[in-house]
């Protein structure tokens, strides 16, 4: 298993080299990074930005080093203006983008939330992924156990699972097998490696 619960053994296209470890790894472990028309670096979370692709592995440490080092400079080849929140904003579309997720999932009827329809789905063996707010309380979340074989997700904010799920603030959430999950899973992979995680860091299998 990769950070997050990610799998390794996924045909993720080319692998590519993150400029501030040095390691190769798949895509999906990456932060794909472009020089805009201004010259400024851009976060490009979805991979779709036109430009020649400078990747950075989903780590806060080595993104606070690839901006402070300079290092997009040096892969460009070219002197390069990087945000002192460049961090932060691949921070926060990361966290945007697994919130959209879920929400299409939820949408597509493979993504519940209450605590009451979670535990259904677990009972059932209907849940791929137990998902749980980073700032619930630890006592309440811990009724609840992964799915076997499958992934938990716990460092989005109460509020981010409100949004992804049309309420005000969500706790317990979880996503049945198929369609966008095994995005979520990534891409919450990513988010996790970015984020500072001020609570539980998971959930031990049961």
């Amino acid at each position: 298993m990769g950070r997050g619960g990610v799998p390794n053994d996924r045909d993720n296209g080319p692998d590519r080299k993150c400029i501030a470890t040095g390691e190769v790894q798949p895509k999906f472990g990456l932060v794909r990074f472009v020089v805009g028309p201004d010259g400024q670096v851009y976060p490009d979370i979805l991979g779709k930005l036109p430009g020649r692709g400078m990747y950075v592995a989903a780590d806060r440490a080595a993104l606070d080093q690839a901006a402070k080092k300079n290092l997009f400079s040096r892969a460009a080849k070219q002197p390069v203006k990087v945000p002192d929140d460049l961090t932060e904003e691949v921070e926060r579309q990361l966290a945007r983008r697994v919130v959209d997720l879920i929400s299409l999932q939820r949408k597509a009827g493979k993504a519940v939330a209450g605590y009451e329809k979670v535990k259904s789905w677990l009972q059932m063996e209907e849940a791929e992924v137990l998902v749980q707010a980073s700032d619930g309380s630890g006592r309440g979340k811990s009724k609840l156990s992964t799915p076997h074989y499958g992934h938990y997700i716990g460092w989005l904010t109460a509020d981010e699972l409100g949004l992804a799920f049309g309420r005000q603030t969500v706790i317990h959430g979880a996503l049945a097998s198929g369609g966008l999950t095994q995005r979520v899973v990534e891409e919450a992979g990513r988010l996790r490696g970015v984020r500072v995680i001020e609570t539980g860091k998971g959930q031990s299998k049961g």
